[in-house]
């Protein structure tokens, strides 16, 4: 039960293809005899059996094909006949390579597949192939080099460009997966076995679409989580393509999305094809980045200056020694030498010199990264220099980056920097890009291990109020809020808001603002005007009531002039700001498809789109990630000291941004919204208009599947008795339990520890602590049950700690009905009912996701565990693949 479910597709013990009559060739199609041949061959080392649909024979004979996966390369009306018969001979998996399957058929193979539980790439694919394996089952050419990156690609055309570019430039790969319109495995499951393929070190993608935003999520975490992971996306869409009712909707393109969701998944995206391979190199590196400072060393000042200019293009820090080290260094490099913001080693620089540079680089905290280029001299041995790095780089400690320009003269030294694993590029730009890549994969991995909670730590909002609003709005069959109702949502979540009034005629509209105080603003209030500047239906800084009179009159005859189709509710009134040295930002929310809705930050006021100053993120959101949405955006350079002005209060905008995000997990119906302007300065943020656009909720909302990222389910920490006395809470696991479940497994006895994890290991590797910890709560669950222990301080006190005293999990399988556990306590706390709690909460969690049985497998030999088993109503039954083993079963 340890396989994934697609081993039998990616990794099969045996084959059987359906390529039509191999002893007649011309009968075949183009792929089918490319399979033939290539499985003929003999490199693939598993039985292979060939079948033609229209043989004759018992189902006896057909049993004895039974295969792991069916290859079918048949016409389109032959296809569903040879998925029939690969049922029929219980095929685990199979391929269909064709083209031109339209959606009809397509729909048809995939309810056979479904019906006989055969996972099926295809059709409308070119197929995969597994250097290592020796096996090519692709219509893409001759099989690939074996290596450690794997390729998945949903255009048949590029992966085949890919190979052909592979072959010339020595890359190897473990994977190359090509997935076309409408195949049933689709990239998200491609990407969740490779994620645990350890013939795989590094995945790149090419990616045209997405059905399914959730499942690509979860899938593309899993794997980043594990290996880096670049991603190429075609089909860029820019914003304003389509109508909206909000600034949010019109400056916030899909592309912008699919930038922020990698980023938040801990993926690298890049925007080119030679970028694609040149970050799967630098990312192959021993060291990663904690920054975004690189040192640059040269021999060449234009090559130096070319680095630096793009480095500043990326957002990268040029990064020099501290003046003492420079002061250290010099004596060791030539008089010409300059270490300045470049260490420029002159035209004279050897082997010794660069080796120098580079140790004190590597010595520097401010530095993370160091590029080193060199441009060929006469008599400068160029292959010692590269021997010199190569000797050095187990030592350095931080990503080292190199740029050997030339051509007849940087071959071989290029050759010592490969055999080496040091990455090295042609043109210095390139070199750059690929620190960029490391620092962007550093700080997206930063991203990914964020896991905030639906409601964040503040006083909780009025939820109920909020619902019943948004409810009544759609029961007058509206979708757009007023200004009022917008503001009173906001208000239901605890946003500061100006506090606004309706008035329907001047002498309401002098009354209310003589209540309010002077000065005060009037804005147009109408459902059918999204942006009320646009017909002079706004009017600020007004004193007096004569004033407030004759802008009520003109505001209403100009904007009844301008758009006489638009409902006018009447005109607002509410309190200027009182903020004159306050910035004016925005905040946003859209709705995307199909990553569903997004937040934004940027620079507000009435020419937001033309600043286009946006930056964004996926729900939901903690401080960690408000604080870094607003460090993306230019206008966060506004809120330190800013020409006169004292610094802003950040911790204010800080606040409203994890409201907004309480907004959107809360309330699936929230379509779009724009909180155009927030004006924040020293003493806090206020709202000063906002407009909000509903909709129904999507069926199936209930559990957050309205968004893309699942929250952290805090809703299922519970506390518990313990038996003997004390209480412990039960969990779901967090990113930050790794240290935690560590010392849980050191303290378990080494008997315990082989009951659990069937091996002799004392601790967890890095990989599998993060497999562990970081976890998709929408597939699957770990509880992990928390005791509080008062320990002695030194200074007489005491301390309180948290231990990890049990942990109960589940994985969903690939039916999506069932799930598969595990259960492990702390020895010496066997016995006080913690194992009897975490099976019967983590029973609860699966039931509550809609599954129906639970199952698991324990040693014969593990005589507690199934005991505990039979007292908690499974069924233990044989395992007839492993006689050591027991199956225990529950219907939920």
């Amino acid at each position: 039960m340890d396989k994934h479910y697609l081993t039998p597709l990616f990794s099969p013990g045996s084959i059987v293809v359906f390529a039509g009559d191999i002893s007649a060739p011309e009968t075949q199609t183009g792929p089918g005899r490319l399979i033939t041949e290539q499985l003929r061959d003999g490199s693939y080392k598993a039985p292979v059996t060939f079948l033609d649909i229209g043989m004759t024979g018992t189902l006896s004979d057909l049993a004895q094909s039974r295969s792991d996966l069916a290859i079918i390369a048949l016409p389109s009306e032959q296809l569903t006949a040879a998925l029939e018969v690969a049922a029929r001979i219980q095929s685990k998996t199979a391929l269909i390579i064709s083209s031109g399957v339209d959606a009809k058929l397509a729909a048809e193979l995939q309810a056979i597949a479904r019906q006989h539980g055969i996972h099926l790439l295809g059709p409308n694919c070119m197929g995969f192939q597994r250097p290592h394996l020796g096996l090519n089952a692709s219509a893409l050419g001759s099989l690939a080099r074996p290596g450690s990156l794997a390729l998945v690609s949903q255009s048949g055309a590029l992966t085949s460009s890919i190979l052909d570019w592979a072959v010339k430039n020595g890359v190897g790969f473990s994977s190359v997966v090509s997935l076309g319109a409408n195949t049933a495995v689709d990239v998200a499951q491609v990407l969740d076995f490779l994620a645990e393929d350890r013939s795989t070190q590094s995945i790149v993608v090419y990616l045209e679409g997405i059905r399914n935003a959730r499942r690509f999520m979860s899938a593309l975490r899993a794997a980043a989580n594990a290996k880096p992971v670049i991603v190429l996306k075609a089909g860029r869409k820019p914003a304003g393509e389509k109508a909206a009712l909000t600034h949010s909707g019109a400056i916030v393109g899909s592309d912008d999305v699919f930038d922020a969701a990698l980023q938040r998944a801990g993926a690298v995206r890049v925007r080119t094809f030679v970028q694609l391979f040149s970050a799967a190199k630098g990312l192959s590196g021993r060291n990663l980045p904690v920054g975004k400072r690189i040192a640059i060393i040269t021999n060449g000042g234009g090559p130096g200056v070319l680095a630096a200019d793009w480095a500043n293009e990326l957002g990268l820090e040029l990064a020099a020694l501290p003046p003492q080290a420079a002061t250290e260094l010099a004596p060791q490099l030539s008089p010409l030498a300059c270490l300045q913001s470049l260490i420029d080693l002159a035209e004279d620089a050897d082997a010794a010199h660069y080796r120098a540079a580079i140790t004190a680089c590597a010595a520097s905290n401010g530095i993370d990264g160091i590029l080193v280029i060199l441009s060929p001299k006469p008599g400068l041995d160029t292959t010692a220099v590269a021997q010199a790095l190569a000797d050095l780089h187990p030592s350095v400690g931080k990503p080292l980056v190199t740029c050997w320009m030339g051509d007849e003269r940087a071959v071989d030294a290029r050759k010592v920097l490969t055999a080496a694993a040091i990455p090295t590029y042609r043109t210095p730009e390139a070199a750059v890009d690929a620190f960029n890549n490391i620092a962007s994969f550093h700080r997206n991995q930063q991203l990914l291990h964020q896991t905030p909670p639906p409601l964040s730590a503040l006083a909780k909002p009025d939820l109920e109020g909020a619902r019943i609003l948004v409810e009544s709005v759609l029961a007058e069959r509206r979708r757009v809020l007023t200004e009022m109702e917008s503001k009173a949502l906001l208000s239901a979540f605890h946003i500061p808001i100006t506090k606004t009034i309706l008035a329907r005629s001047a002498s309401e509209a002098i009354l209310v603002a003589n209540q309010l105080g002077y000065p005060v603003a009037l804005k147009i209030d109408s459902p059918d005007i999204a942006h009320k500047s646009d017909v002079q239906g706004v009017a600020l800084n007004l004193h007096n009531a004569a004033s407030v009179r004759d802008t009520w009159h003109d505001m209403m005859a100009t904007v009844s002039r301008l758009r006489p189709d638009a409902r006018i509710n009447g005109v607002t009134i509410q309190n200027m700001s009182g903020k004159p040295l306050g910035r004016e930002l925005y905040i946003g929310v859209s709705t995307d498809e199909p990553f569903g809705p997004v937040i934004s930050f940027g620079a507000g006021g009435t020419m937001i789109e033309l600043i286009a100053d946006r930056a964004i993120e996926l729900p939901p959101l903690n401080q960690f990630l408000a604080q870094r949405l607003i460090d993306r955006a230019r206008s966060a350079e506004t809120l330190g000291n800013w020409r006169g002005a004292p610094p802003a209060d950040r911790e204010a905008l800080e606040q409203i941004l994890l409201r907004v995000s309480e907004m959107v997990c809360a309330l699936p119906q929230l379509r779009e919204m724009d909180i155009n302007p927030v004006i924040v300065d020293e003493a806090g943020a206020l709202v000063v208009d906002a407009r909000i656009v509903i909709d129904h909720a999507p069926a199936g909302t209930d559990n957050y599947n309205h968004l893309a990222i699942l929250p952290y389910p805090s809703s299922q920490e519970q506390e518990w008795p313990l038996r003997g006395g004390g209480h412990y809470t039960v969990r779901p696991v967090h990113p930050d339990d790794a240290q935690m479940l560590q010392d849980f497994v050191r303290r378990m006895s080494p008997e315990s520890r082989y009951f659990r994890f069937v091996s002799t290991m004392r601790e967890l590797s890095l990989k599998m602590l993060a497999r562990f910890t970081l976890i998709d709560y929408d597939r699957e669950m770990a509880l992990v049950a928390i005791l509080r222990e008062r320990t002695p301080a030194a200074d007489g006190g005491f301390t309180e700690t948290e231990r990890i005293i049990g942990v109960s999990r589940y994985v969903t399988n690939p039916d999506l009905t069932t799930c598969e556990f595990s259960l492990a306590v702390s020895d010496d706390f066997n016995g006080k009912g913690v194992g009897s709690r975490l099976m019967l909460s983590i029973m609860d969690v699966a039931r509550s996701k809609g599954l129906s049985q639970v199952e698991g497998l324990v040693l014969t030999n593990n005589a507690p565990m199934l005991k505990l088993m039979r007292s908690l109503d499974f069924e233990i039954r044989k395992y007839e693949e492993d006689p050591d083993f027991r199956l225990c079963v529950r219907v939920l």
